[in-house]
Parts: structure tokens; sequence; C-alpha cells
């Protein structure tokens, strides 16, 4: 599904909950905007180097590109921040607070007002939003830890399962390129970078995390792109994704051209 800033419209039959004849759903916001960036979202395990490459690619496109931060680093005295702030009360390195389903909602709560926001700002001249971690972020991640606490529930169906929930009001980005590297690498630098000590459970979860990111790379390969930086060094990821991003933009442009 491309990330439309306009998100498909829904009946009022299709937001009314079944066996109901109430008050329906509020459906998804009109978008204020016909301007439509390509929207490309960064993936990858925690230490792969993502964030680095998507702010030097960032900063070689210059105005051409919107780049979005990680939720987890935004400001403290945003809505986003408050809640990450809230999430991390428990000192948990992936946000687990022992209630997985609400934690879940309230990623993407956050994930489809920052859709919201940009659907009402003008974004005139940019070509290209780089998302650092988007949706599949959060389903992947999310069905990992959920999936733990009912066995015999495919982490895979699971995200998928949240994604196609969040859909009509966030949809899926154009394209997702996905950066890979040694686990172990990776693991290292994450934890050096946190200054935290990775108990078993965590490293359960980016176990699982790396296997789902494969799979969802091979379920949809028309959206997602492999990009592997292994051994490389943080110059050459960045020239690397941003070769891929740029192969992106002409792609797209081609296609609307014909």
């Amino acid at each position: 599904m491309s990330a439309d800033l306009e998100p498909p419209a829904r009946s009022a039959e299709d937001r009314r909950e079944p066996g109901t004849t109430g008050p329906t759903l509020p459906g998804p916001r009109a978008a204020a905007s016909r301007v439509r960036p390509l929207w490309v979202s960064v993936e990858g395990l925690n230490g792969v180097g993502k964030s680095e490459a998507i702010c030097a690619v960032a900063a070689d496109l210059g105005p051409r590109c919107l780049r979005l931060s990680e939720l987890t680093d935004q400001d403290g005295d945003t809505l986003p921040g408050q809640v990450i702030a809230a999430l991390r009360s428990t000192g948990d390195v992936f946000l687990r607070t022992g209630h997985p389903v609400v934690e879940t909602l309230a990623f993407l709560a956050l994930k489809v007002r920052e859709y919201e926001r940009l659907s009402e700002s003008d974004l005139t001249g940019i070509e290209v939003i780089l998302e650092d971690r988007g949706v599949d972020s959060t389903a992947i991640y999310q069905a990992v830890i959920l999936a733990a606490q009912h066995p015999g529930v495919q982490p895979q169906a699971l995200a998928e399962h949240i994604l196609a929930t969040m859909a009509p009001w966030r949809p899926a980005p154009d394209a997702t390129v996905l950066l890979t590297c040694d686990r172990e690498v990776a693991t290292r630098r994450f934890a050096a970078r946190t200054g935290r000590v990775l108990d078993g459970r965590d490293l359960v979860v980016i176990e699982q995390a790396e296997v789902l990111y494969r799979d969802f790379a091979r379920a949809h390969p028309d959206r997602f792109t492999v990009l592997d930086v292994n051994g490389g060094s943080r110059d050459e990821s960045a020239k690397a994704l941003r070769a891929t991003v740029e192969d992106l933009i002409q792609r797209r442009e081609a296609i609307h051209a014909s």
C-alpha cells in the first residue's frame, strides 16, 4: 500500500462495530494537501547504523528531504516524547511495561498522529520523506513481544494483522529500506550506545525481530529493499542508503512520467 497523504476513506458501514446500529467510529482525517512526496521508511535492528545513515542522507539531500526522527529520539517536551518517557519508566530497553497491547496501541497512535500532522503540512518542494523506523518496526517488535505471551501465535501473522488494523489511518510507506548486518555486531553496538547489559529476554527479541524483518522483506518484495551494510563504514552505509533512495525517487518519477 502506498503512503498517499490521504488515507483511504471507509464507509460508515465499514466503521460501525459488528452487530450495532449506533454511532459509527470516526474515519481517517482528510488530507489538507495533495502533495505526495515519496515516503521511505528505513528499518533494521538496533545498532545497525540506521539513524546515522539517515541523518547523513537527509543532510546531503537538503530541502528535498524531510527527515522523521525515530519516536524514541523525539524531544521530551513533545507529546511523543512524554509518551515514550512514560513507557521508559520501568527501565526496559524495549519499553515493555507488562501491558503489551496498551504499548502497541500507544506506538500506533503516535504513528497515526505523525501521519495526520504531515497531511496538514505544506510539503511543497519536498521529494522524499525519510522516516527513521515506521509502522513496520512497530508491527515487528510488538508482534514479537505479544507473541511471547501467547504461545502458538505466529509472530508474522500477528505483525501483518497489526499493519492491516492500522492501514486505514496510517498506510505503509511507499518503500521500505531494510538495513542488515551481523546481528551480534549490531547488538554490541546497541548495548554500548545505551550503556546497557542486555539480558537473555532482550536477546531473544532481537533474534526474533531479525527473522521477522527478513520474512517481511520476502513477503513484500514490491515495497522492501534489503541493503546489506555488514562490514561497511558509516560513510559507506550512508552512501549506499543515499544511492538506494535516489534510485527509488528516479523510479517513481519514471512511473509518473509514463
